[in-house]
């Protein structure tokens, strides 16, 4: 299945999806529209993959029962492959009761969802999604699906954030406490920039009170609400101020420079960070931060962050 890289695009499943479930109360007198929905994911961690099996995408209507659509062909996918807005397609123009609706639930195979550690030599470590099987997922939130018109929105699945050592628990290796995040894809428009890792490395390395970089770790780009933000570390038990999302760089084909693309942000202002050291998602940190600025978001365009180090 061809995944898009394209922010707005979603491509098209192959396959029927059968619905079931009971009338739309919520529906403009019988009317409907077509609803594509897609899945993304922004990780940056000490995992080389994490397979989620999904089985079922339930929405439900403001005012009427639950619709079910079945997920069997879309099977497992790698949450990790779904960075630098890469989606994959859920359910693609898909004819739904025109409407309100407020909520969605991914059902998940939980027997059939694993994760893999690069650091233990991608060996395979189970993962427990709690009521994955029963509830699903559960992403609140109204949205509209117009009638006779098409509408897409991005599920933004944050693996960075949602898996958790369990500490003892029986359960799994690891468990998953899903951060998810619906967007309208035309409310959207993306961030890319790039970062100097070798320069940022030489310098902390000639600072004697700096903290050096983390060895075979490039860093990543942390992107906070609002401008004027202060960068902290992602800390998933901290109240208050959290990054929206960590975006790890990768290497450019040539040159020194590491490039990254923070996608399906919703209109508005931001602030990004870089750190090149090692963030433990469950652990309240103090990491440092290179080259904060503050940017603007603009629905349907990308903008282009200043390079990393800041120039004087």
């Amino acid at each position: 299945m061809k995944r898009s890289t394209k922010v707005f695009a979603i491509s098209a499943l192959a396959g029927a999806l059968a619905a079931c479930g009971g009338d739309s109360g919520g529906s403009l007198s019988g009317q409907t529209g077509t609803l594509s929905v897609g899945l993304t994911d922004a990780p940056a961690m000490d995992l080389s993959s994490v397979n989620i099996t999904f089985n079922a995408i339930r929405l439900k209507p403001a005012d009427g029962e639950w619709l079910e659509y079945n997920l069997e062909e879309t099977g497992t996918i790698d949450l990790l492959t779904l960075q630098g807005g890469v989606t994959e397609p859920l359910i693609s123009n898909e004819e739904v009761p025109a409407g309100e609706y407020n909520e969605i639930r991914l059902i998940i195979d939980t027997e059939n969802s694993w994760v893999t550690k690069e650091s233990e030599g991608d060996a395979r470590f189970t993962l427990a999604v709690p009521s994955g099987e029963q509830s699903g997922l559960k992403l609140k939130g109204d949205f509209v699906v117009a009638a006779d018109s098409s509408t897409s929105f991005t599920i933004d699945f944050d693996a960075r954030k949602s898996i958790v050592d369990p500490k003892g628990n029986a359960l799994a290796n690891f468990m998953l406490k899903p951060v998810l995040r619906l967007v309208n894809n035309l409310e959207v428009g993306q961030l890319e920039g790039v970062v100097d890792y070798a320069q940022i490395n030489s310098a902390r390395l000639d600072d004697t009170e700096a903290a050096d970089c983390s060895p075979d770790y490039s860093g990543a780009v942390y992107v906070f609400e609002g401008a004027g933000a202060e960068p902290v570390d992602l800390n998933v038990n901290r109240d208050g101020i959290n990054p929206l999302m960590v975006v790890p760089v990768t290497a450019q084909e040539t040159g020194t420079l590491y490039e990254w693309t923070a996608a399906f942000l919703t209109e508005g202002q931001y602030t990004v960070s870089y750190s090149c050291q090692l963030d433990d998602n469950e652990t309240d940190e103090t990491i440092e931060f290179e080259g904060t600025q503050f940017v603007e978001v603009v629905s349907g365009e990308t903008t282009v962050a200043d390079p990393i180090p800041l120039q004087p």
